[in-house]
């Protein structure tokens, strides 16, 4: 078949192949057990706060977050702390990640993980790894994530630091257009 100059021009082909992942990210598909009066999604067992899908990450405190529709929150990373996300299935967040660990194998591999959006995983997030979240949903997404660590908001026992939303470069939070 021929196409027209313009969409001649224009064609692309989909690009399937696997993008690169970073080093120490994990990626856990959940199983989302349903039934005519809602769902259910087990998020981990853990023995002495180990949990036993994500290689001994140990919990030591379980959070929540909501992000008004449209609004990106990034980037920030930890020296120490280990995060795992989880986004339930109704809602629809872009997780956007880049290895920042100098002499890391990974080092400045981008990844962009959509959560939520009738899929449930969890995704562990090592130290030195920066991540944030763009809702993509129209109304308040919802994170709940566990981490290794106690939160301290005092400056000098915080383990949180930030970069600039568009240090990976803006385009990580754009979404395709078909």
């Amino acid at each position: 078949m021929e196409l027209s100059g313009e969409a001649q021009r224009r064609f692309r082909l989909q690009d399937y192949t696997p993008k690169p992942s970073i080093k120490g990210v994990e990626v856990v598909e959940l199983h989302r057990h349903t039934d005519d009066g809602g769902s259910f999604t087990e998020l981990g067992r853990f023995t002495a706060a180990v949990s036993a899908a994500l290689g001994g990450f140990v919990l030591a405190q379980v959070n929540y977050s909501e992000l008004e529709p449209g609004a990106i929150k990034a980037f920030h990373l930890h020296r120490r702390q280990t995060d795992v996300w989880f986004v339930p299935s109704g809602d629809k967040i872009l997780l956007g990640l880049v290895d920042v660990r100098g002499g890391s194998p990974t080092e400045g591999v981008r990844m962009r993980l959509v959560l939520g959006d009738g899929h449930s995983r969890l995704v562990l997030i090592p130290p030195g790894v920066a991540h944030g979240c763009r809702n993509l949903a129209p109304a308040r997404g919802r994170i709940v994530y566990f981490t290794d660590t106690h939160f301290a908001p005092a400056p000098e026992t915080s383990d949180e630091g930030r970069l600039p939303w568009d240090f990976a470069g803006a385009d990580l939070w754009e979404t395709g257009r078909e």
